[in-house]
């Protein structure tokens, strides 16, 4: 009986495992930087299995990296620069969705449900109620419209364009990702434009009245009154929220893909 006996050299193992622990690297910052995948509410062990189950689907098809020791100062480097890429691919994706809390925090504000705060399972700080509920809304947008597959779709062309080696991100690309917060406040404003102008003047309303009827008492009344307004305007703002998100997500994906 034949025993087949299988041969694996030193060179051979190293390129292995460098071909699957750099990919791993960058998509594992990516996923701790990221929205959904870095919430607290999902383990790290399951972001670890994660990121290794996608860098281990992607190396058939990502450029092969360099072969070198892994235990070498050019290494650390290599490692250093994916783990940059992927938190700034993550850091951009995380605008987005800071937009609809930003959003959020104006509409409660304004209709006098700052105080209602509870912590936010995926930052872990705390944020006004109106804030999560959008938040879960637009979670719940972003994975029906397969945001998953192009989370995918942008890792695989991250490597295509940034292949794994000696690469530094250009200060031009860093300056456009710090310009693009300006993007997170534009948003944010567009989304909570309707409900703050109907607020704003629902105040103006009820100031006229205090100065016509001096005894009326504006506070039993306004503060019930702008309740009802805010949430009636943010019943009606909740439709428009996927043209938001894919506009957003349309813009950071075209940040990412410039990045380089």
């Amino acid at each position: 009986m034949m025993t087949a006996v299988v041969n694996i050299t030193g060179a051979e193992l190293t390129h292995w495992l460098a071909s699957l622990l750099w990919p791993f690297m960058r998509i594992g910052a990516m996923f701790t930087a990221m929205p959904v995948f870095s919430a607290r509410s999902v383990p790290v062990r399951t972001r670890v299995l994660l990121a290794l189950l996608m860098a281990w689907l992607l190396v058939p098809v990502i450029p092969a990296p360099p072969i070198m020791d892994l235990i070498s100062a050019e290494a650390v480097l290599i490692g250093v620069y994916q783990v940059l890429i992927g938190v700034a691919m993550g850091f951009i994706l995380q605008m987005v969705f800071s937009a609809f809390i930003i959003a959020g925090q104006a509409i409660a504000m304004t209709m006098g449900l700052g105080f209602a705060s509870i912590v936010d399972p995926q930052n872990g700080v705390q944020v006004p109620v109106v804030s999560q509920a959008i938040l879960i809304m637009v979670t719940l947008v972003f994975l029906a419209l397969n945001g998953h597959l192009l989370l995918i779709e942008l890792l695989a062309n991250s490597f295509q364009r940034l292949p794994v080696g000696p690469l530094v991100i250009s200060p031009d690309s860093l300056w456009q990702l710090v310009s693009w917060g300006s993007n997170m406040f534009v948003g944010a404003m567009l989304v909570a434009l309707p409900a703050v102008a109907a607020l704003l003047l629902v105040n103006l309303a009820f100031g006229v009245t205090s100065r016509a009827a001096p005894q009326l008492n504006i506070f039993a009344v306004g503060f019930p009154a702008m309740i009802i307004v805010g949430l009636v305007f943010l019943i009606l703002t909740l439709p428009s929220i996927t043209d938001h998100l894919s506009r957003l997500m349309l813009q950071a994906v075209g940040l990412i893909n410039r990045i380089g």
